[in-house]
């Protein structure tokens, strides 16, 4: 049985679906603006940490798009951005954690998201259940 696309689409993106997007669309943004401005003004100072920052860019736009558009697709591209995100901010906050000396400057992720009161560590787990809960009405 075909998915109804748009009655899913709209619940992707209503009531907590909305403030969702909100936050991680301004995570896009700050990662974008903190990663470009690294790079562009002081590479050789840390390029780990500033490469990390620009693909935690990267996952902040593509969950914030998919989850707008919050068709059949964009769901799945959701989930693998969330999962994403979710693994990069345990990996970067762990090691930055037990190897400090490996990030030099801090990314978006070091310390689980500790520079942003934790919201790294949080939303891709509140993004994870949502696209779930929307998937399971679904059926």
């Amino acid at each position: 049985m075909p998915e109804p696309t748009t009655d899913l689409a709209e619940a992707t993106r209503s009531g907590p679906g909305r403030l969702l997007i909100a936050v991680y669309g301004i995570f896009a943004l700050a990662a974008t603006a903190r990663s470009a401005v690294q790079i562009g003004t002081r590479f050789s100072d840390a390029p780990l940490p500033y490469l990390l920052s620009a693909f935690a860019a990267v996952v902040y736009v593509l969950a914030t798009v998919a989850l707008a558009r919050g068709d059949g697709t964009s769901r799945r591209v959701a989930l693998v951005s969330c999962a994403v995100e979710l693994v990069g901010v345990l990996v970067v906050g762990t090691v930055s954690l037990v190897v400090p000396d490996a990030f030099p400057d801090a990314t978006v992720w070091s310390g689980f998201g500790q520079g942003y009161g934790f919201i790294p560590l949080v939303l891709p787990v509140l993004g994870l259940l949502w696209i779930r809960r929307v998937n399971s009405s679904a059926r």
